[in-house]
Formats: C-alpha cells, sequence, structure tokens
C-alpha cells in the first residue's frame, strides 16, 4: 500500500469535508463546515491510497509561536496504520519552518495524542487566543473537548 502525503487543494475538499463530518457525526470530533476548509485549505495536509483520500489534518496558526493541530482524521479502514502520526508529524514539522514552539489540540481522542508526545493540560491554562473561534462551535460554551500540548 503506497500512502501519499500532500498538501490539500480544491480538489480535496468535498472528500474532506465528507470524511471530517462522517466523524463528527459519530460524536468523534466537531465538524467542519465546507466554508472553513476553504479559508483553510493551506493547513491542511491529506494521505492518499490509490487517489482516494484516506487522511487529513490542518495545522492552524494561533498567536506567536502557537499552534493548534486540528481536524485529524483517518478512514476507519486505514486506522493503526501509522498515517495519523504521519500526518501529525508533517504538520509540526510545517509549523517548525514557520518558528512554532507551542502545539496544541483540542480532542476527544487524547490517547492518540499522548502518543504523538502531546501531554494534557487543563482547558484554562491555555491563553485566550486559543478560544477566538469557540464562538462559532455547535457546543459553545458547553466545551467538553481536552486541552493537550506539546512543546518544542
Amino acid at each position: 500500500m503506497e500512502i501519499i502525503y500532500r498538501k490539500a487543494t480544491f480538489d480535496d475538499v468535498e472528500p474532506m469535508h465528507k470524511l471530517l463530518n462522517d466523524f463528527a457525526a459519530k460524536g468523534l470530533m466537531l465538524p467542519r463546515s465546507r466554508n472553513s476548509i476553504y479559508e483553510n485549505i493551506r493547513d491542511y495536509v491529506i494521505a492518499t491510497v490509490g487517489g482516494e483520500l484516506v487522511g487529513v489534518g490542518a495545522v492552524h496558526m494561533v498567536w506567536d509561536r502557537l499552534a493548534e493541530i486540528r481536524s485529524l482524521a483517518v478512514a476507519e479502514g486505514y486506522q493503526k496504520t501509522g498515517i495519523g502520526k504521519e500526518i501529525v508529524s508533517l504538520l509540526e514539522e510545517a509549523g517548525h519552518d514557520l518558528g512554532v514552539k507551542t502545539f496544541f489540540t483540542l480532542t476527544y481522542q487524547p490517547g492518540f495524542f499522548a502518543k504523538c508526545g502531546y501531554t494534557q493540560v487543563e482547558r484554562d491554562s491555555m491563553p485566550q487566543k486559543v478560544w477566538k473561534e469557540c464562538v462559532h462551535c455547535p457546543k459553545y460554551p458547553y466545551c467538553d473537548e481536552i486541552a493537550l500540548v506539546k512543546q518544542v
């Protein structure tokens, strides 16, 4: 199985939207609108097998040397193959290239991120800039995501 990792393009938006929102429908992550994906297309890395999108993730710059790893999903038939970890690694590399020193994630899958070197922290310990998009969240103001951080 040859896995190809690359930056997302506009042609990837529909399969990305479907994969992300299939997981959101199961309560495993928050949903993403097409508009959000289009506006942040440069943040995304995807994984494909035989031209089929099987994984996606994004790194979003939040503040000075602070970035969020978000919208990470791997198709069910491809989980536990290292695709998710590789996507996180590529996203972190892109952040490093810009000078990011701290990565964080807000997730319902803390075990996965712990395996990637992230440490759970209290949500309240995160800077206010982290919460700027929360007003658009369907769960606002009752966030139940778990915050994890990785210093580099």
